[in-house]
């Protein structure tokens, strides 16, 4: 239907006065009075019009993306790209990867592709490029069964900026393994494997980053560049002598300027940066060289020569532009005189006076709301399309002019995001008796029906001359629904601890205690040659895990930073530590299991089914469910249609959607005639949370009420009445909602956010309250999935896991601190209408910093708030800044755990090396939580001498920027608190003695034996067979790869299993060598020898020996056959302990194991 629409829009008289050819001397059309979604509809029927490329230039990186996504809902994504602007300067020293990923593949694909929307703005313009031919001629084609020499191929992918890694996951990175080269170019949705034969290409295989599996064979792949700033060593050469002479003069001039400090500094630097681009090593703001080393530069509109170029509000554009060209020029010129640039880099941007005239010269048409006195506009058109009132969710006067357009016989489109709400629009209009139909439409709609379609605009339009309305969501209920796109599973596998290992750290042995592991060392002993873990125990001992024993292995977790205590080999300690262990882990389990049948025997209230009013109310959530969160709304209404008291914890970031899972339940409290109560530790948090219940119940008769120190006296009593007389459905409180004077009427749900900040006193009045009603506890402390397994059966729990779609990954920089970059980073976020946290982790000189930054940035207003600060003041001022009142708040990590600010979007945290990672981590978690990019700037002193493991952590951070990466590593340190708070603090001397994964599986153990359910476990066989089997140091050169296979290979719990992990690993690096196959088959046999009850698997003399657990022994039916296949060469011994003989003469390793595998696959049956 709606390319009926565009062409309805195109059939009105004015679009003939439309030019989408003119040749650069005629002026442009300016088409007046579009706004919102009018916009798109008209771009639309322009680019379906067009011959050639249609290039939009917004007004501003926002208005792009605004238009990007409803151009969506027009033309498809398949026919969008978006050219987007950079945040930062070609010298600040942070790479932004993404940014230059998008900018390139969307440059290659318009060279490449025909007939595409770009979308851009006048920002994203501003860098000068790479001219098209030169790009192109250093783009590589690679072909199945093309000779290739693999060293130039890796030489080319150093020149093209790509960066070699072992493994690859991101845009921009290539990994050799033997044969085997995998990359990932920015301009491509999947990377590729090429595996060689010789120099011959022999296979390209898309895989999946996530899995490394390849995924499928294709034919042929173009390597684009990754980097915008690319230049070959002979380019860099010619250039070289021209840097240092120009570096001489700069250095010269600082000096004459009385700056010696600046000059050392940019002597020091520069000659620092010329070596790395000597050696060909990538480093962060390497593209500030571009305009030193290429003479000839050009801009984005020279790689679409002909397309059609469109200025959205040129005015605006214009001057938006003249404003930030100046402020550039202005940190630009800062810079030069501080010593941090070179005066041609300046050369790199264009000029407002560059740009403006190229950009006019170009376009074609203007769009523009009014009607402004735009240069070389030709003629000024209006096209007859109108704005459409809002209803903002009132139904009657909505429907009314349904009506009178069915009577009219206008064709009226209506865009709804979701299914489920689709079709409640489609009932509701069935029963006011206006015909709709559902889905798209092909061909022309009949007129004065409703369609209900899917999609979401900023604004609808209606057009009056062509019968037809379209009306979005943001019209009919008030604000539209957002579409997400779930990133990953909450069922989806984590990644396991032992990914992260790395010699020196400590390590539990179940057996042998903690000790710190060294390395993979490999052995030979009696000829055959065997990979092993070396652990270091107390005094000089030393044990020796056999890789295929990793199962008792596992990474040590503790509680703090402290190093655990290292135990001696052979000793008694380890066995007294796990038994003392062992006996609190039972006594806690009888108590948790106590506790839960206490619970399940009290009577409770069983709720009524959902409403009508419920599906309404969940129909008007504005964004899309995340898997996780429909999961914990259906788990918690079956707890509540339950005749039992409900106790359910619900755990998830904040900002992943716990608040509206808590609303939904509260609302089928209340349309069930139940009171509900939310507890809050803080004012601040209770005001929050008053604020968003009463937007998302207006409209329905529930009275809500806040009680806090916020509401005075009398607002405190009218409360308290409400709530004894049970006018009062919903009550917000602090701590003072539990006072006994509070008497509810008929309390039904009581929902608790964050219970550990509350004291030891508040818990037990919350015990007595919490007897018969339904409880929801609510924590942003993540649980550990471990933990959280160990647990089933004894405490209901709900995860949340899955970000929302609409928030981006925080952009990361990790740099010396600079008050030219951090100037601008607050100034940045202010032009945008956000605020700044600036954390400063130092009380007593707190306030000095505050001055400081009051005189880097004049315009800012600023408050500071630390943790000496009485409650009631630092409210006070959390409050304020939470209201808008100032654009900075310096303040210690007290916003740690703080608030959900979604205005903050720019962190700067100070003398960052003094964090740990779980620290920074749950810091960058303050910011970024809407739909715009947020930018965490981590600094330290540049007169600092950072410490190694400060930097692996400075590192760490800066890589892991994607959402949810916090479950790699950072977020372990998390899990531990948050496991602290679920199991009480006197757990933790027992979680720090023996590891957490330790830990929870004694818990686990001790619940399973008190209901009952223990099973015995079967014993693991000691497999010791003479054959190497083991992954070669030249086969997998990387450790970390090679202990997680391992790992992979000791954990398998099928053939199948092993299998798919043979199979991954032949994908990953090729054909596999004889010790790697022998891995496997030894693998599989030891899968199969303890599913028939094989203790132990050996060699004695010349026979393979196979003894059974006592008491087993085989079927004659399974036996006698093999004994027929192989007279003489396998013999069986039944009685007490059965033994199975193989004679190993004349056999390879690989045909002994074959034959070994064959025969305990057939006594298994």
């Amino acid at each position: 239907m709606l390319e009926w629409v565009e062409e309805q829009i195109r059939a009105c008289p004015e679009w003939e006065n439309i030019l989408l050819n003119k040749s650069p001397k005629d002026k442009a059309t300016t088409i007046i009075g579009l706004n919102g979604g009018q916009k798109a509809a008209v771009l639309a029927a322009l680019w379906r019009q067009a011959k050639e490329h249609l290039l939009v230039i917004t007004f501003s990186p926002r208005q792009a993306e605004v238009l990007l996504r409803d151009l969506e809902v027009w033309v498809g994504k398949a026919n969008l790209l978006y050219f987007p602007a950079y945040e930062l300067l070609p010298h600040e020293e942070a790479y932004e990867r993404e940014i230059a990923g998008v900018r390139l593949r969307t440059a290659e694909r318009v060279l490449a592709e025909e007939r595409k929307l770009v979308i851009t703005s006048w920002a994203a313009l501003e860098r000068k490029m790479l001219p098209p031919e030169l790009l192109v001629s250093r783009v590589i084609e690679i072909t199945l069964g093309q000779a290739v020499e693999r060293n130039f191929l890796l030489n080319a992918l150093v020149m093209l900026g790509y960066e070699r890694v072992e493994l690859v996951e991101n845009p921009g990175e290539f990994s050799v393994r033997g044969d085997i080269v995998d990359l990932f170019a920015p301009a491509c949705d999947l990377p590729v494997r090429i595996e060689f034969f010789g120099d011959e290409v022999d296979s390209i295989r898309e895989f999946d980053p996530q899995t490394q599996c390849s995924c499928e064979q294709i034919s042929r792949y173009t390597i684009y560049p990754a980097r915008e700033g690319i230049w070959t060593e002979e380019e860099f050469r010619r250039a070289e002598p021209a840097i240092r002479e120009s570096l001489a003069h700069q250095v010269s001039a600082l000096k004459g300027q009385e700056s010696e400090g600046e000059a050392l500094q940019l002597k020091a630097r520069m000659e620092e940066l010329l070596h790395r681009l000597a050696s060909n090593t990538p480093f962060p703001g390497s593209d500030r060289f571009i305009p030193l080393i290429h003479q000839e530069l050009a801009s984005f509109l020279d790689y679409l020569p002909t397309a059609h170029v469109i200025l959205d509000e040129p005015v605006r554009g214009e001057e938006y532009y003249r404003q930030r060209a100046l402020e550039n020029a202005k940190t630009l010129s800062s810079s030069l005189d501080r010593g941090l640039i070179l005066p041609q880099e300046q050369a790199g941007l264009f000029t407002a006076e560059e740009l403006i005239p190229l950009v006019y010269q170009q376009a074609i048409i203007h769009l523009s709301v009014l009607t402004h006195s735009v240069k070389r506009s030709r003629a000024n058109i209006t096209l007859p399309l109108r704005p459409v009132e809002g209803f903002a969710g009132k139904s009657r006067e909505f429907l009314d002019v349904l009506r009178r357009h069915h009577k009219e016989r206008v064709v009226v489109g209506l865009l709804v995001y979701g299914q489920e709400r689709r079709e409640h629009l489609r009932r509701s209009l069935a029963e006011a008796e206006i015909p709709a139909v559902l889905g798209p439409v092909g061909g022309a709609p009949a007129p004065g029906t409703v369609y209900i379609m899917e999609g979401t605009l900023e604004s609808g339009f209606i057009y009056p001359q062509g019968k037809l309305a379209i009306y979005t969501e943001a019209e009919i209920f008030g604000q539209a629904r957002r579409p997400k796109r779930v990133r990953f599973s909450s069922e989806g596998v984590k990644l396991t601890a032992f990914s992260d290992l790395k010699p020196g750290d400590y390590v539990v042995h179940i057996n042998h205690g903690i000790g710190r592991y060294v390395n993979i060392k490999t052995l030979e002993i009696a000829g055959v040659h065997r990979d092993y873990l070396e652990v270091a125990y107390a005094g000089d001992d030393r044990l020796f895990v056999p890789v295929d024993q990793m199962q008792l292995l596992q990474k040590y977790v503790g509680v703090e930073d402290e190093p655990p205590k290292v135990h001696r080999l052979g000793g008694g300690d380890w066995q007294r530590v796990k038994n003392r262990v062992k006996e609190s882990v039972q006594e806690m389990a009888e108590g948790l299991l106590a506790l839960y049948a206490e619970r399940q025997s009290l009577p409770g209230h069983a709720f009524a089914p959902d409403t009508v009013w419920q599906k309404e109310f969940e129909e008007a959530f504005v964004y899309e469910e995340t898997p996780d969160q429909l999961k914990a709304i259906k788990e918690i209404k079956e707890d509540m249609e339950r005749p039992r008291p409900m106790d359910r914890l619900l755990c998830g970031d904040v900002g992943y959607g716990k608040t509206e899972v808590a609303m939904r339940a509260a609302f089928k409290a209340v349309m069930d005639g139940k009171q509900v109560a939310v507890l809050v530790p803080t004012t601040i948090l209770c005001q929050q949370h008053y604020q968003t219940f009463s937007q998302r119940f207006s409209g329905y008769p529930v009275t809500i009420r806040a009680m806090s120190r916020f509401q005075s006296p009398k607002e405190q009593e009218e409360t308290k009445l409400g709530l004894a007389e049970g006018w009062v459905d919903l009550v917000i409180g602090t701590h003072r909602l539990i006072s006994r004077d509070i008497v509810f009427k008929d309390l039904g749900l009581l929902i608790i956010d964050e219970e550990q900040r509350f004291g030891v006193s508040h818990k037990e009045r919350l015990k007595e309250l919490s007897k018969r009603v339904d409880v929801l506890t609510m924590t942003a402390t993540p649980i550990p999935r471990t933990l959280h397994m160990s647990m089933v059966g004894i405490r209901d729990m709900s995860i949340i896991d899955t970000p929302p779609e609409d928030r981006f990954s925080v952009r990361t920089y990790v740099l010396e601190f600079n008050e030219e970059i951090i100037r601008e980073a607050i100034r940045r976020e202010m032009d945008r209408g956000g605020q700044v946290y600036f954390v400063y982790n130092r009380v007593e000189t707190i306030d000095r910093m505050a001055a400081y930054l009051q005189n880097l940035v004049p315009e800012a207003r600023i408050l500071v708030g630390h943790g000496q600060m009485s409650e009631e003041q630092l409210e006070r001022i959390m409050f304020d800044f939470y209201q808008g009142e100032a654009d900075i708040l310096v303040c210690t990590t007290i916003i740690e755990t703080g608030l959900d600010i979604p205005n903050v979007n720019t962190l700067v945290v100070y003398d960052a090396d003094r964090f740990g990672l779980a620290q920074l981590y749950q810091l960058r978690g303050r910011v970024g939580r809407s739909n715009r990019v947020a930018h965490a700037y981590f600094t330290y002193r540049k007169d600092r001498i950072i410490g190694e493991v400060a930097e692996k952590r400075l590192a760490a951070i800066r890589d892991f920027t994607d959402l949810g990466s916090g479950f790699k590593i950072a977020m372990r340190d998390l899990e531990i608190r948050g496991a602290g708070n679920l199991l009480g603090p006197e757990q933790h001397g027992h979680i720090a003695a023996v590891g957490f994964e330790l830990y929870c599986k004694l818990l686990e153990e001790a619940i399973r034996e008190r209901k009952g359910e223990q099973q015995p476990e079967t014993p693991e066989p000691a497999i010791d067979l003479p054959v190497d089997a083991l992954l070669p140091e030249d086969y997998i050169n990387d450790i970390k790869q090679r202990v997680e296979i391992y790992r992979w290979t000791a954990a398998a719990t099928s053939l199948e299993g092993i299998e798919a992990l043979e199979d991954e690993v032949l994908d990953r690096f090729g054909n596999l060598p004889a010790p790697v196959e022998n891995l496997f088959a030894v693998a599989k046999i030891k899968f199969m020898a303890k599913a028939i009850g094989i203790a132990s698997l050996t060699q004695e003399r010349q026979e393979i020996v196979a003894r059974m657990f006592p008491g087993l022994s085989l079927a004659a039916e399974k036996v006698l056959p093999i004994i027929g296949k192989y007279p003489g060469a396998f013999r069986y011994q039944p009685g007490r302990t059965s033994v199975l003989r193989w004679r190993m003469t004349g056999l390879s390793q690989a045909m002994l194991l074959k034959r070994i595998l064959e025969c305990l696959q057939t006594l298994a049956g």
